[in-house]
């Protein structure tokens, strides 16, 4: 009995250590060609990004941060990654659960009356009774389980890093629709303005056409381009309110009024943005670790279907008690138990083994180019928003020398007009061409803001923080800003 005894511990023991290897390929990283700097990017490459800080570090007016914290509680889009990402945590416990042992039980009455086939004797009723527990336990010997079980962390992870992307664009998009609100009004402002100007003038040459030193054909031309710019204030007006509508649906909120904080021309980008190695990019940008944990998802399917070729092997067992009487099934004279191995293996499938194994690798071989292209459109995603935020710069200067000189134009035509040296033509065309300036000139302070938005999206902002604390208030000074995500990148 001894030796028995010896002899099972050291199968047991084997068995063991063959689970410790596992089918398959192991997941390596693809090599991924990235450039040791960002295009457009001026002056030496700094390790630090604008990526690693919280979004209430960038967006530092009161009412954007009360609106990305109203977003961040409300919106059904983060609520359904929420669960997406709960559903792919649960599938990890699911594909983990068969590597241990299955307990069951099982209970049954019967009462049955069989033909006996005996001259003389009547067919005979009789009762049973079972009651058993049972043990089925699948040795996961070539690792199939445990790829699957990998398979499915990956999804999870995939989903986790979904839910970071969701969470990034949500802020990212009501950033950008509250810039846009903000140009909108600074639009109208300068169009109210612009009418005044005009009506101005409109009067001016009114006074002089009744007092017979100016022509109707004066009067004329200062209205349409007075009735031109006014017709422009209920486009506006009808623009502000569809703008307010879609941050409201971002902040998951019946359509309503928007709060407003510092107005666009109190708003300034940073002069000088990092943007840090493009190599980091493979760590902070949430749709390329959803691109990887895809790759090593479908990796650890590939070795689940070259497990499939191998025999399984399985250890069952029960014990209870079964009886024709009931008080007998829980007493030793009504004891039952069994114990068995088995071991089941294919031998011919019809090709479905070989065609699941060629699946499962073009599958992966489809989600190597999927992260290949990921990666490729992260780079050029970068350099695109960093060359418009540079390239901007100079147009905003530019633009704002044009205003600045079109609003000396427009003071000295009017000055010439009134002394009799200009002719009125010469004042509506200065006024006529100082009014799209000025909106050139909003909306080129918009776009600044706006290319710092989609610079902070596209260098996977926020990266080191976790996502309870994205809602964390600016304010709260003990709050956690900073705490690394280990659980991915483990």
């Amino acid at each position: 009995m001894a030796r028995m005894g010896c002899t099972g511990l050291r199968l047991l023991v084997a068995v063991l250590c063959l689970e410790g290897c596992a089918v398959g390929p192991n997941y390596r990283r693809p090599p991924v060609p990235a450039p040791e700097t960002t295009r457009g990017q001026h002056g030496p490459t700094d390790v630090a990004s604008l990526a690693d800080s919280p979004w209430w570090a960038i967006f530092r007016d009161p009412a954007l941060q009360a609106l990305v914290e109203e977003a961040i509680r409300n919106s059904h889009d983060l609520r359904a990654a929420a669960a997406r990402v709960e559903q792919a945590r649960n599938q990890v416990a699911v594909a983990r659960a068969d590597l241990f042992p299955q307990v069951s039980y099982q209970g049954e009455a019967e009462r049955q009356r069989v033909f006996v086939p005996v001259p003389g004797v009547s067919n005979a009723t009789f009762d049973s009774f079972l009651g058993t527990f049972n043990l089925a336990w699948e040795i996961d010997i070539w690792g199939r389980i445990r790829r699957a079980t990998e398979s499915a962390r990956a999804d999870w992870l995939g989903a986790e890093a979904a839910r970071r992307g969701v969470l990034l664009t949500l802020v990212s998009d009501v950033a950008q629709a509250y810039f846009e609100l903000l140009e909108l009004d600074r639009e109208l402002e300068i169009t109210h303005s612009t009418t005044l100007t005009f009506q101005d003038t409109v009067d001016l040459f009114q006074r002089r056409y009744v007092g017979g030193i100016g022509t109707l054909l004066e009067v004329s031309r200062a209205k349409a381009a007075l009735t031109q710019a006014r017709a422009a204030i209920p486009e506006l007006e009808r623009q502000i309110v569809a703008k307010e509508n879609q941050l409201s649906t971002l902040l998951g909120r019946p359509p309503a009024d928007i709060a407003r904080g510092a107005p666009l021309e109190a708003a300034s980008p940073a002069p000088e943005i990092p943007v840090g190695l493009p190599s980091q990019l493979l760590e902070r940008r949430p749709d390329i670790q959803q691109a990887e944990q895809a790759l090593v998802a479908a990796n650890a399917d590939v070795g689940v279907a070259v497990a499939n070729f191998f025999p399984r092997l399985g250890l069952t067992s029960l014990y209870g008690g079964q009886s024709t009487e009931l008080e007998n099934v829980v007493k030793a004279a009504g004891n039952v138990w069994a114990v068995a191995g088995s071991l089941a293996g294919p031998i011919f499938q019809g090709g479905r083994l070989l065609a699941s194994y060629r699946a499962s690798s073009a599958a992966w071989e489809e989600a190597v180019e999927r992260y290949e292209q990921a990666t490729l459109q992260a780079f050029a995603e970068v350099s695109d928003a960093l060359v418009t935020h540079e390239k901007l710069k100079g147009v905003h200067a530019e633009r704002q020398e044009t205003v600045a000189a079109l609003q000396t134009s427009v003071a000295l035509s009017l000055q010439r007009y009134n002394d009799g040296i200009a002719n009125y033509f010469e004042v509506l065309e200065a006024e006529q061409q100082l009014f799209p300036s000025e909106l050139d000139l909003a909306r080129t302070q918009r776009d600044q803001l706006v290319a710092v938005v989609t610079l902070y999206r596209t260098l996977g902002g926020g990266w080191q923080v976790d996502v309870p604390d994205w809602s964390t208030p600016p304010g709260d000074a003990t709050a956690t800003r900073s705490t690394v995500r280990a659980a991915a990148r483990d």
